[in-house]
């Protein structure tokens, strides 16, 4: 005999739902409910209700694998703009990711909301992370690189911190002035511990290519719907997107020189061109820069026939290069553009030069004549973070609301800072690592491992050559991604090894 069915049976029922299954249905009601009230509240608005969809779908990832919530933050620092690029609305700046909590403009106003998004995923993601070590009671902790060079830079930027408040600096300023530093320095501890397998080794970079490809095609897409041309707009991409691309390139070229057989070479080979043009619509004189350095320090890396040949593949692409340039050299054709912004990096009298990059380049010749005042002045300690450098030669204005505390040549701006002693340990843990993943590289013998190691050593040079010209070690995007990479450096060498049975057969 049947039992009749309650009123919520009968209703689960007719959805073809029964007690065990019912609790999603709840669960979408909840959210839907939840999601429609914010919308409501914000005055319709969509950017809201997709915030609350994320930050639960986020939450649950974080809890059902905790490096699978990392990914997707990887995945949306490399998406979302810090900065609005002129002249273009993106949808993604629009999302507010990268701003403080009392910044954005669909949350309820919070004066003290000082922290943003990336600060409250990177402790969820860290507490989720602890109570796993907690209830499982294996806490098996991985080495990280250089640790001692590490201890001491960071060590050494928290006293700058205090040292530069009591001596009369701001804490919000020192706040903006150090917050990428200190998330490079977390995703370095954190990615060893949450990278275990090759297979989430794989998902990491396919994040990496297919978000910095559709950030180029953004760029492509834009200098097409401009008739392929700037219409005097200074970059169609981020700052920061040329160096990403440009480690990308590096990557590849890797691949192609160890040959490895990997889905993610022919997707880099197929995405060559567009990376290229986007590389273009991002006019980084400075990546330009960092990228003829970073290729003969990749050439150097590499062990003596694969020098030659890498040598033998270059040559006609270096003659080519050298053609194209000596033909447009001083034309005005629309090919010739490449070639322009190349030779502004180079020529520096004013005839030669737009006047645009002429004062540019004037402007930070006055910058960073005050900041050699100021390091001439505070040698030992520095001013500390959260104060002005001094400005003997005053400084025009510029739409930058931090120009007083952070200018655009970086290197010189951590000697002021922190004085002789933080710029020793800056350094000493830079080149430490550099050396280090050099001597990784050597001993790595899976090709695919070691493309990516040669990847990571060039981004470091090229980071540390594009801060010299340009505002980017207080980028969030560039930090996060510089320390996502190094990061990588122990996780390579764990997969490198030959399993425990291989390694007793050649004992």
């Amino acid at each position: 005999m049947n039992t009749p069915l309650s009123v919520s049976g009968r209703i689960l029922a007719h959805l073809d739902l029964d007690r065990e299954t019912a609790p999603g249905l709840w669960i979408a009601l909840a959210g839907s409910l939840t999601i429609g009230a914010v919308i409501h509240v914000s005055y319709g608005n969509v950017f809201a209700g997709a915030a609350v969809v994320l930050l639960i779908g986020l939450m649950l990832v974080t809890f059902y694998r905790v490096v699978y919530s990392f990914f997707a933050f990887i995945g949306m620092v490399l998406l979302f703009d810090q900065f609005q690029i002129p002249g273009f609305h993106s949808l993604t700046y629009k999302f507010d990711y990268f701003k403080n909590l009392k910044e954005i403009t669909f949350l309820p106003s919070i004066p003290a909301g000082v922290l943003n998004a990336i600060e409250l995923h990177l402790l969820f993601i860290l507490f989720v992370w602890v109570l796993i070590l907690v209830l499982r009671r294996d806490v098996r902790l991985s080495r990280i690189p250089v640790w001692g060079a590490f201890l001491l830079l960071y060590g050494w930027f928290i006293f700058s911190i205090i040292y530069g408040i009591k001596t009369g600096g701001d804490f919000l300023p020192a706040l903006w002035e150090t917050r990428a530093l200190f998330y490079l320095a977390f995703v370095y501890l954190m990615i060893p511990h949450l990278i275990q397998t090759r297979k989430q080794l794989e998902m990491f970079m396919w994040i990496c290519i297919g978000i910095i490809a559709f950030k180029a095609f953004q760029g492509v897409g834009r200098y097409a719907i401009l008739g392929f041309n700037f219409r005097g707009l200074p970059a169609l991409t981020n700052h920061e997107d040329p160096l990403f691309i440009l480690s990308l390139c590096i990557l590849l070229l890797g691949f192609l020189v160890f040959k490895v057989d990997h889905k993610q070479r022919k997707s880099l080979l197929f995405l060559l061109l567009p990376l290229l043009l986007g590389f273009y619509t991002g006019q980084r004189r400075a990546v330009i820069a960092a990228s003829f350095v970073v290729l003969p320090v990749f050439f150097i890396l590499l062990p003596g026939d694969k020098q030659r040949k890498f040598l033998k593949g270059a040559l006609p692409v270096v003659l080519f290069f050298v053609v194209y340039c000596g033909t447009f050299w001083n034309s005005n054709h629309v090919l010739a553009q490449p070639v322009q912004l190349i030779k502004s990096g180079i020529v520096q009298d004013k005839e030669s030069m737009s006047l645009e990059d002429y004062y540019s380049n004037l402007y930070r010749e006055y910058e960073n004549y005050d900041l050699a005042v100021t390091a001439r002045t505070y040698p030992i300690f520095g001013t500390g973070f959260g104060k002005k450098y001094l400005q003997p030669i005053p400084l025009v204005n510029i739409a930058f609301p931090l120009r007083d505390y952070i200018p655009h040549n970086e290197i010189f701006w951590i000697i002021v800072k922190t004085g002789s002693i933080g710029f020793f340990f800056f350094w000493l843990f830079f080149t430490s690592y550099g050396l280090h993943g050099a001597t990784v590289f050597m001993t790595l013998r899976d090709p695919y491992l070691k493309s990516i190691c040669g990847m990571i050593i060039a981004t470091i040079i090229a980071q540390m050559v594009v801060s010299y010209y340009d505002l980017q070690l207080t980028f969030y995007r560039n930090m996060i991604y510089l320390g996502a990479l190094m990061g990588l450096l122990p996780v390579l060498q764990r997969l490198d090894e030959p399993p425990p049975k291989n390694r007793a057969e050649k004992k």
